[in-house]
């Protein structure tokens, strides 16, 4: 079988994000009637209907949406294959993109970019930005090599290697009255005004939280989302709020009158990982996993050994 164009894959890949002929024949600039055509061209090669048309607009087919999951991945493959080869023709041996988040912890990041790899002496690492659960997806669909993620459920398509596993921080006024607690419950916190993640940034953790409290009979007495750590030192002036947020984080705004503690709920941990993809082939990727993996247990063995011994 004659595998399709990539102008094929990409017209059917915009009319299912769009279901509607009109709209995805302007977004790849064609007029409607190229567009049919080009679908038509391309179920006529593959030799079933990947659409259903009805007086409302479009529907995928069960073949179709199977189809044009694949399709995505296999642009996105193409999109990286010419990326490398510019990068190797402009004298880069290999690019590895990696992403992490706004929240990820600065330490992690530095000590990812410091790893080298004598089999791969020309490597070099782009860093790309995004929510955890957006960096997972990435991984899955081929558009990131790896990602440092925090939060994010287990998936059978991805690997991860752990990093951390810390408690929540609750950044809040240092004249709060909870600023007296060395550590704080999530009873500590009831009816008062919570700052969290927003639930489109984070579904699992946000929903984490939600089903802690709602087991403990604990609820807010308002929420305000954010989507940077940036927003969150004037909500808690201004609203006497709590936010929840990785030690990273937390550390990063305690000053100006705010402060920090953990919170001391089991059930609520945040896992950091170096995600990859379960299926990957690249022999760059293991070995950055495993240089990745010697050098933060090298990392752990030093402050260890500088900590203070007690009776």
């Amino acid at each position: 079988m004659t595998l399709p164009e990539i102008r094929l894959l990409q017209a059917a890949i915009t009319l299912a994000e769009e279901l509607n002929y009109s709209r995805a024949a302007d977004r790849l600039r064609l007029t409607q009637p190229a567009l049919s055509k080009q679908i038509f061209e391309l179920e006529g090669q593959l030799g079933f209907r990947l659409f259903e048309r009805n007086h409302q607009g479009v529907d995928l087919t069960d073949p179709g949406r199977a189809f044009v999951e694949e399709a995505r991945e296999a642009i996105l493959h193409a999109e990286r294959a010419m990326s490398f080869a510019k990068a190797a023709f402009n004298g880069a041996d290999e690019i590895l993109n990696v992403g992490k988040s706004a929240f990820t912890d600065p330490f992690l990041v530095s000590a990812l970019l410091s790893v080298r790899l004598p089999l791969f002496p020309g490597m070099r690492i782009k860093l790309w930005s995004n929510y955890s659960h957006a960096l997972a997806n990435q991984v899955i669909a081929g558009q990131l090599d790896l990602a440092l993620v925090t939060g994010v459920r287990e998936n059978p398509k991805l690997s991860m290697l752990k990093i951390a596993d810390n408690p929540f921080y609750i950044a809040l006024s240092r004249d709060d009255e909870l600023a007296s607690h060395r550590e704080l419950r999530i009873e500590d916190i009831d009816d008062r005004n919570w700052i969290l993640l927003g639930r489109h940034a984070n579904q699992y953790l946000y929903d984490t939280i939600e089903q802690v409290a709602s087991d403990k009979g604990v609820r807010a007495a308002d929420i305000y989302h954010i989507m940077t750590p940036e927003e969150v030192p004037e909500l808690i002036r201004e609203h006497k709020g709590l936010a929840f947020l990785s030690r990273a984080t937390a550390w990063r705004i305690a000053r100006d009158g705010i402060t920090m503690r953990p919170l001391g709920e089991d059930r609520l941990h945040l896992i950091t990982g170096l995600a990859m993809r379960s299926d990957s082939k690249s022999r760059l990727v293991k070995e950055f996993v495993k240089a990745t993996s010697r050098k933060l247990a090298d990392i752990r063995q030093v402050v260890q050994g500088r900590l203070p011994l007690t009776g």
